[in-house]
């Protein structure tokens, strides 16, 4: 069995929003998960919160589908024609930028930090759609693996990271993406402006925890966007404040 995610980036057309979310939570869920490997589905956001305010965010919505596949030739189309239903509705606004459906092989599941608390729910995923330099490949991956995801998910409000290649299997429509490797971070907080202030603050070596990331490798391709949302779907939601680590002292109240 492998994992495998497919990340939903998408636009509802105006005034079709509370019809989809009732598509979603009502038929579509409870089809999806009678799919072969299903694992989980959420429905996010686009937060206003954002780590790259002036990068563009083109998609208002993602839903992030998670499966365990034996083949994914053969099971991943069945998640393609179930998510195509809310496109032949006339729910989905998928001409040019508006719409990406990209599915990624994992490397692992989430690597969860201490801060991570297992029977709450996230509050919100970021989706970083990035690539590594060419000709640095291990070098990306050790350094992500051994540094950056134990870094990162230590911040206050993000618990959690797993990251993926782009699958040699594709669903309609196929479009290109600059997004050959997926990085998602898993938060749980009631406060993300918080967090990603203070997640920019230890990457540039100012957070008043005191914290500094090390230096971002090299081997990191620039060309990467990120996009944090926050969970709308379902009837769960955070609502444990953030969990910090040690005795990491809350700031900024």
């Amino acid at each position: 069995m492998a994992l495998f995610s497919t990340v939903h980036l998408h636009n509802v057309v105006s005034g079709k929003e509370a019809e989809y979310a009732r598509w979603f939570d009502s038929t579509h869920r409870p089809q999806i998960e009678k799919l072969r490997g299903f694992r989980s589905a959420d429905r996010y956001e686009l937060a206003e919160a954002q780590v790259m305010p002036d990068i563009a965010q083109p998609w208002r919505f993602v839903s992030h589908y998670e499966f365990d596949y034996d083949c994914p030739e053969v099971d991943l189309p069945a998640l393609g024609a179930l998510i195509a239903d809310a496109r032949v509705a006339g729910w989905i606004d998928d001409s040019g930028e508006n719409e990406r459906l990209l599915s990624y092989a994992m490397y692992s599941d989430w690597k969860s930090s201490v801060n991570h608390v297992r029977d709450k729910p996230l509050s919100g995923i970021s989706v970083l759609l990035g690539n590594y330099t060419p000709g640095r490949e291990a070098e990306y991956h050790y350094w992500y693996d051994n540094v950056h995801i134990p870094e990162v998910s230590l911040t206050p409000g993000k618990v959690a990271m797993k990251r993926g290649k782009l699958a040699s299997v594709q669903l309609a429509p196929r479009r290109f993406t600059y997004g050959g490797e997926l990085v998602l971070c898993a938060q749980q907080t009631d406060d993300l402006a918080l967090t990603v202030r203070d997640f920019a603050a230890r990457a540039a070596g100012k957070s008043p925890s005191g914290v500094k990331f090390e230096p971002r490798s090299t081997a990191g391709s620039f060309a990467r966007t990120v996009h944090y949302f926050t969970k709308i779907s379902g009837t769960e939601f955070w609502d444990g404040g953030i969990a910090y680590a040690g005795d990491l002292t809350p700031y900024g109240r």
